[in-house]
């Protein structure tokens, strides 16, 4: 169903990763796939989805991040913001099963007052796309941030392949719960 990669080379996200098929094109990987990797996170104004933030001028940095970008073959935003919020609850679990007190509002991930994630779902001519980053590093962030390091999670890649495999679980789940099922027939 999806497919999964941690990358290992480092990439720093600028934005212009989140767009249709660059897992393929980069990767090898066609269809529904998530993939994860290391680098600085520096998007600028230009780069960003987020319209809110484009209007406050509010630009993302991070010294290091840990990325994951989601592709789907659907144009259905609404579903991909529903599939952001499963991925957040996947990153929540994870985090929790070392015992760390997370916080999730909405698409952001919070330990005490810091900020551990952003995130962002969009869509394109032919799929939907999630961005989601979580901080390893935090020094110089433009904001209060928590990050994967301070939090003692030192094996990333460990890390980052358990929270791919629950969202790919969390996602086959939702698709056999929805086949189990029997019709009903209705009245008019």
């Amino acid at each position: 169903m999806v497919k999964t990669l941690f990358i290992e080379e480092q990439i720093d996200y600028v934005g212009t990763q989140l767009a249709p098929h660059w897992i393929y094109t980069k990767f090898g990987l066609p269809g529904d796939a998530i993939v994860a990797f290391l680098g600085q996170a520096r998007v600028p104004i230009d780069n960003m989805v987020d319209l809110k933030d484009r209007m406050e001028n509010a630009f993302i940095y991070s010294p290091l991040m840990l990325h994951f970008i989601i592709e789907h073959f659907d144009s259905n935003l609404e579903l991909a913001v529903y599939r952001q919020r499963i991925f957040m609850v996947a990153i929540k679990e994870e985090l929790e099963q070392f015992e760390i007190p997370v916080s999730r509002r909405g698409d952001d991930l919070y330990v005490s007052k810091g900020k551990l994630s952003v995130s962002i779902a969009t869509r394109s001519l032919v799929s939907t796309l999630i961005h989601t980053g979580l901080n390893i590093e935090t020094k110089d962030t433009p904001v209060n941030t928590a990050g994967l390091g301070q939090l003692g999670i030192i094996d990333v890649k460990s890390f980052a392949e358990n929270v791919m495999l629950r969202y790919k679980r969390e996602l086959e789940q939702i698709y056999e719960a929805r086949c189990k099922v029997r019709g009903l027939a209705f009245e008019g």
